[in-house]
């Protein structure tokens, strides 16, 4: 069971497979189970070494409470880690929601360390502000997070205690960091995909964005916790075909 430590840090990733170096970072309240479970390692690893990354305050890897721990540019540096413990000079990143932002900040830090970039399930221009609570014209807060995913999803939840909280809380904050993320992805210097569900409120501003700057778009069926949860098959097949395109 594979960990790195990275600015004290524990980081814990599973990997199977031999090959090029493809690295998922899951989303918010998810882990790196989550990529084998819904069949995106299996759709890669009999060409691909896959990595899957437990982000700080995730799965297996230390979950401090200290918000100033999460931010984006440390956040980046715990991936680019696990990349130098399976010693790769780069590798192909997938990251999905809270793992797109990351995913971002590879690209906006350490952008030689890309062969290629994935970013699902993220609006890189406006991030969070996309998403309202049902019925409300206002921003969804992490509390409204909490509860709507124990109401749509309570396996995402059920291991949430409340010494994890606050870590957690510190995740959703930093997401707010989103200084230069356009820029970012348009001059990493390697091919990129955007990703999102039909059904997520980041597609429709996401597909305009890949239109307009040339990107690939990959729209899959599902909503934002579908596209990986129910269409994962469909979404790794995309996925496959542009790491192999």
């Amino acid at each position: 069971m594979p960990f790195v430590t990275n600015r004290g840090q524990q980081i814990h990733y599973t990997v199977e497979g031999e090959g090029p170096l493809v690295v998922f970072q899951h989303g918010l309240l998810s882990s790196a189970r989550s990529w084998e479970e819904y069949g995106f390692v299996g759709a890669l690893k009999d060409k691909y070494r896959v990595a899957c990354v437990d982000s700080l305050g995730h799965g297996l890897s230390d979950k401090p409470s200290d918000p100033k721990l999460y931010g984006q540019r440390q956040r980046s540096e715990d991936i680019v880690a696990v990349i130098d413990d399976l010693k790769y000079d780069r590798a192909n990143l997938v990251g999905y929601s809270m793992g797109g932002w990351m995913s971002v900040g590879v690209a906006k830090y350490h952008p030689k360390r890309l062969s290629s970039l994935v970013v699902g399930g993220w609006d890189v221009v406006t991030g969070k502000e996309a998403i309202r609570p049902p019925g409300s014209d206002g921003p969804l807060s992490f509390d409204s997070l909490l509860k709507a995913a124990g109401t749509v999803a309570p396996e995402l939840v059920a291991w949430v205690t409340p010494d994890v909280v606050p870590g957690l809380r510190a995740c959703w904050d930093a997401l707010e960091q989103l200084e230069g993320a356009p820029d970012a992805v348009l001059t990493a210097g390697v091919p990129v995909l955007l990703w999102n569900g039909r059904d997520d409120p980041y597609h429709d501003p996401m597909k305009a964005f890949a239109a307009d700057n040339k990107l690939p778009f990959l729209s899959t069926g599902g909503n934002h916790i579908e596209a990986v949860v129910v269409y994962g098959a469909e979404s790794a097949q995309g996925i496959r075909a542009f790491l192999e395109g």
